[in-house]
């Protein structure tokens, strides 16, 4: 498997993401500046999370318009693996690859802690080394991961089994006291139709060693590599 990762001025957890690519595929993945118009050939582009253009205009908006994003969209309109993590949930909502979009934190504070996130189907090549129902420890390190769209939508995307990944309680409880960001329905990470691209607020690159004090986030760069390879 060949991956890369899309790297904005304001990006701050790229390398992160290509310490747990490295660790799954054996191999480093291809850095790749905003600027650049085509991609490599790669079965997977990582956007990672942090900052992108200092978060101006709303999270992710410009980095969404940049060159290489319409690169990456048109690879995964054709199939190949995107993930968005964070700022790169943000930058590949705000390009269209997902619905909805990502508000403020309900109470308007940064929130940087590791939260209970219950796995809502195994049924994608990034969720496929979980079991449905399992309750994971993964860090999130955000203001602005307020998941929100229409109700319509929302009914789609639970009665397409598109919702990855959902806050929740030690136990697997969906309680709004362990919802970090007041996300509508506990959405913690989102699938697109074709289930070819995953966004998420959590960052699994942040779990996969014990000194993270959590190992849950291996699973998904493993399941990745299985899946596309």
């Amino acid at each position: 498997m060949k991956a890369a990762i899309v790297v904005f001025p304001g990006s701050n957890r790229e390398n992160d993401a290509k310490a747990a690519l490295t660790q799954a595929m054996g191999s480093e993945p291809v850095m790749v500046w905003h600027r650049d118009t085509t991609l490599p050939k790669v079965d997977l582009v990582l956007v990672p999370g942090g900052f992108s253009y200092g978060d101006y205009l709303r999270c992710g908006a410009i980095a969404a318009n940049s060159p290489v994003l319409r690169e990456v969209k048109a690879r995964a309109e054709a199939g190949m693996a995107v993930i968005g993590v964070c700022n790169g949930f943000q930058i590949i909502t705000e390009a269209g690859l997902l619905p909805g979009v990502l508000l403020r934190n309900a109470n308007l504070k940064f929130v940087c802690r590791n939260v209970g996130l219950r796995v809502e189907t195994s049924n994608s090549r990034f969720t496929s080394g979980y079991k449905k129902g399992q309750v994971l420890s993964i860090p999130v390190a955000h203001h602005d991961g307020n998941y929100f769209a229409d109700a319509r939508t929302l009914d789609e995307l639970e009665a397409e089994d598109r919702i990855a990944f959902r806050y929740c309680g030690p136990e697997g409880r969906l309680d709004s006291n362990y919802n970090p960001n007041g996300s509508t329905r506990h959405i913690a990470g989102i699938l697109n139709k074709k289930r070819n691209v995953l966004g998420l607020m959590p960052h699994p690159e942040n779990a996969i060693e014990p000194l993270h004090g959590s190992t849950d986030g291996k699973a998904l760069f493993h399941s990745l590599v299985e899946a596309v390879s």
